[in-house]
């Protein structure tokens, strides 16, 4: 066998390896956009069809007419949304700090930083809930957006970026001729930042969209509900209304897939620059 024809074999027994793996991450969507429109007859039906054989939206109607499913999406985008910005701009500030400016306290402080990243969230979440409480900002979107304002993991990525991809001569220049460091902040690190910045963002919106155990104990209305706590609502101790969960859920992709694909590019741009290389 010649060198040419195995290297063809191997790249087609790679595609056909890539190819399975991604069929069995995007069957359980499949199903579960096709599960929306079935009947719960035929949800139970085995083996389980992928094309509903009586399309329905009445599970659609069902979940829009007794559950406040939009205003439980429209509190989760506002709360993304909200705490994408203050992640991008805690970020971005801290990791070309930590990146650019040669103090031994930064170190110090950098280190925390890393440490903080191994704690998990549920750790200090009750004596969060606390200081929400003492605020007053329970059931709303403030006292959610307490828990999300910073990720360690973002000062990490924009720091290894900064350090990366801006060299010092630059910044060095636009100090000779007289800029300011919030002007060279804005016009010069921002800009060249904007790949990372993507990356993150994209990281920061799914963290917050996809957030459940903060939410569930700092919203306790049924109005200040996320989507993730409402979702919840479809199972009980007993049962799983799955049809209507189906629908809520299939509802619930098209903010997230929307976004994805808005900034798909930024985000695998920001991932292959993260400065995993020296």
């Amino acid at each position: 066998m010649s060198r040419r024809t195995k290297e063809r074999l191997i790249n087609i027994a790679i595609d056909a390896v890539l190819t399975a793996v991604c069929l069995l991450m995007i069957l359980p969507l499949v199903f579960l956009v096709s599960n929306a429109f079935k009947t719960p007859q035929e949800m139970l039906a085995w083996p389980p069809t992928i094309i509903p054989d009586d399309p329905t939206v009445r599970n659609f109607r069902a979940v829009l007419s007794d559950t406040p499913l939009l205003r439980w999406i429209g509190n989760s985008i506002l709360f993304s949304l909200l705490s994408t910005v203050c992640i991008l701009a805690t970020s971005a500030i801290t990791g070309y700090i930590l990146g650019k400016f040669r103090y031994r306290v930064l170190n110090v402080f950098f280190a925390i930083i890393l440490a903080t990243a191994i704690v998990p969230f549920e750790v200090y979440m009750i004596p969060l809930y606390f200081q929400a409480k003492a605020l007053g900002i329970l059931n709303s979107t403030w006292g959610l957006l307490l828990g999300y304002l910073v990720m360690s993991f973002g000062i990490f990525l924009i720091r290894q970026n900064v350090i990366h991809s801006i060299p010092d001569e630059l910044l060095e220049a636009a100090r000779i001729d007289g800029a300011g460091e919030f002007w060279i902040f804005w016009r010069i690190v921002l800009p060249l930042l904007r790949g990372a910045l993507g990356a993150l963002g994209v990281l920061a919106f799914f963290q917050a969209w996809t957030a459940f155990a903060w939410p569930l104990i700092v919203a306790t209305t049924r109005d200040s509900y996320t989507i993730e706590v409402g979702l919840a609502l479809f199972q009980t101790g007993f049962t799983v209304d799955l049809g209507r969960l189906s629908a809520a859920s299939a509802v619930v992709l098209i903010p997230s897939i929307t976004l994805f694909v808005l900034l798909r590019r930024n985000f695998v741009q920001g991932v292959a620059s993260t400065g995993l290389k020296e």
